[in-house]
C-alpha cells in the first residue's frame, strides 16, 4: 500500500505528540513528511508538491479560508484538528467556525484515533476532485452543506461606463418589486457606485465585513443579512469598496463563500461588476493574496445568468465586441443576454444591424434595448432611487422587459449550469 505522505503544522498544540505518534505507527499508510512551525513555513511547504494531506491545528496563527484555498490548490487534502473549543466559552462557535473553512475535514482534538484514516480519505478526497469538499463533525457525520437556491445574475460590461450599476440596479429593483428577495452586491473593485445610486451612506463597507468573515469562517446568514442595508421590503444592498486600492482585502475563497452563502438566503442574487477580465500573476510566495479582477472573473464563472452591457455609439460598440471575444475565451459554453444600452435614432441604425454584429462575435440568449433615456436615469440618480421608485418611464419599461425574459428561463437551464460550476 503506497503511504500519504504529510505535512503536521500543529503550532505547538498538546495534540502533536499523540498525533504523530499515530500517523508513524507501521501499517498507518501515512509517511511524516515535514513539521512546519508556522503557516508561512506550510505554505513554502505545500509549494514543494511532495506532500498529499495537511494536518493543521484550528488555532494556528493566520488560518482563515483563504489559507486553506491555497493549501489545496497545492494538491493536498487539508484536516483541520479542532483544539479551540475544549473548555472554551463559545467552544461550539470555534468548531463551527472550522467547519466553514472548506478543509476536507475537520477532527476533534480528543478524537485523534482516526487520524491516520482521516489523513487517507483527505488525500482520496485531492485525486477524486470531487466538485464540494465535505467536513465533518466531531463524530465523524458529514455536515451537508447548505444548497444553493437563488439565481446569480452578473451585469458586465466593457470599460467606459456604459451603464452597468444603472442596469445592475434597475434589474435588482425589478425583480424585488415582482416578489423576489434580492440581494445587491457591489463587486466592481474599480469604481463602485451602487450606494451612490441608491443614496445609501455606507460607512462602512458590506463587501469587506462580509468577506473578512467569510475568511474567518464566521459569516453564516444571519450575520451576511446584517451587514446588507435594507432599501425596500424585499430589497437589500450590500454596498462595495470604500476606496479602489481596497481590492485586496477582498480574498477570492472568501468572495465566493459569500456568493454561494447569499444565493442560499434569498431569491436572486445580482452582482455589479468591474470590467477587466485580465488575469494578473502573482507573487508566488502570497498566492493567496488576489488579483485585482478576481472578484469580476469569479462573479462570471459562478453566475447563472451573464447581462453583458455595453453602448449603442460607435465606441461603445466596438468596445462590446471586443467585450464578448473575452467574455467567450473565459467561458466558452455562456450564452450571455447582452443589453445595449442608450439607443438613439440619431445614430443612424436600428436594432437589426445591432444584433447581426452581437451575433457575429457569440450566440446570445437574447439581445435587449434600452433608449437613452436621460431624463429618467437623472431623476432617479438625484433622488437616491432605483428607476422602479421613480415612477414610469421608457427606460423603466425596457429594463422590465429584460427581466421577464430573465425570469422566463427554464429552471432546468440555471439547474445544468450550477451543476458545471467548478468551484
Amino acid at each position: 500500500m503506497e503511504r500519504v505522505p504529510v505535512f503536521v503544522a500543529a503550532a505547538g498544540s498538546r495534540w502533536e505528540t499523540e498525533a504523530i505518534e499515530l500517523l508513524s505507527r507501521p501499517g498507518s499508510g501515512v509517511v511524516l513528511l515535514k513539521r512546519c512551525v508556522d503557516l508561512h513555513d506550510l505554505m513554502a511547504t505545500a509549494a514543494t508538491g511532495l506532500g498529499r494531506c495537511a494536518l493543521v491545528s484550528g488555532s494556528l496563527a493566520g488560518l482563515d479560508g483563504d489559507a486553506v484555498a491555497h493549501l489545496r490548490r497545492e494538491g493536498l487534502g487539508v484536516v483541520l484538528v479542532d483544539d479551540l473549543s475544549r473548555g472554551v466559552r463559545g467552544g461550539h462557535e470555534d468548531a463551527a467556525r472550522l467547519r466553514r473553512l472548506d478543509a476536507s475535514g475537520v477532527l476533534d482534538a480528543d478524537g485523534l484515533a482516526v487520524v491516520a484514516e482521516a489523513v487517507r480519505a483527505a488525500a482520496d478526497q485531492v485525486d477524486q476532485q470531487p466538485e464540494v469538499p465535505p467536513v465533518t463533525d466531531k463524530t465523524g457525520e458529514n455536515v451537508p452543506r447548505a444548497p444553493e437556491t437563488g439565481c446569480i445574475a452578473a451585469v458586465w460590461g466593457p470599460a467606459g461606463a456604459p451603464g452597468r450599476t444603472t442596469v445592475a440596479v434597475g434589474v435588482a429593483a425589478e425583480l424585488a418589486r415582482r416578489g423576489h428577495d434580492t440581494l445587491l452586491v457591489d463587486a466592481d473593485p474599480y469604481a463602485g457606485a451602487v450606494a451612490q445610486h441608491l443614496g445609501v451612506l455606507d460607512e462602512v463597507s458590506g463587501l469587506l465585513a462580509a468577506a473578512r468573515a467569510a475568511n474567518s469562517g464566521s459569516l453564516d446568514a444571519a450575520r451576511l443579512a446584517s451587514y446588507a442595508r435594507h432599501v425596500g421590503d424585499r430589497l437589500r444592498v450590500l454596498t462595495g469598496l470604500p476606496r479602489a486600492d481596497r481590492w485586496t482585502e477582498v480574498r477570492p475563497h472568501a468572495f465566493e463563500e459569500l456568493m454561494v452563502l447569499a444565493s442560499s438566503g434569498v431569491d436572486r442574487v445580482v452582482l455589479d461588476t468591474g470590467f477587466s477580465l485580465e488575469r494578473t500573476a502573482g507573487d508566488p510566495f502570497e498566492q493567496s493574496v488576489p488579483g485585482r479582477n478576481t472578484m469580476t472573473v469569479s462573479a462570471l464563472e459562478h453566475a447563472d445568468e451573464v447581462l453583458v452591457v455595453g453602448a449603442a455609439d460607435p465606441v461603445g460598440l466596438a468596445r462590446l465586441a471586443r467585450a464578448l471575444v473575452e467574455l467567450h475565451d473565459l467561458l466558452p459554453q455562456a450564452r450571455p443576454r447582452v443589453v445595449v444600452n442608450r439607443t438613439r435614432a440619431s445614430l443612424g441604425w436600428g436594432e437589426r444591424e445591432v444584433r447581426g454584429m452581437v451575433e457575429g462575435f457569440v450566440s446570445p440568449a437574447e439581445v435587449h434595448f434600452l433608449p437613452d433615456d436621460r431624463a429618467a436615469a437623472d431623476r432617479a440618480l438625484m433622488a437616491g432611487r432605483s428607476l422602479v421608485e421613480s415612477g414610469d418611464s421608457p427606460l423603466r419599461t425596457a429594463l422590465a422587459g429584460v427581466v421577464d425574459a430573465m425570469l422566463g428561463a427554464s429552471g432546468a437551464s440555471v439547474r445544468r449550469r450550477r451543476a458545471g460550476r467548478a468551484r
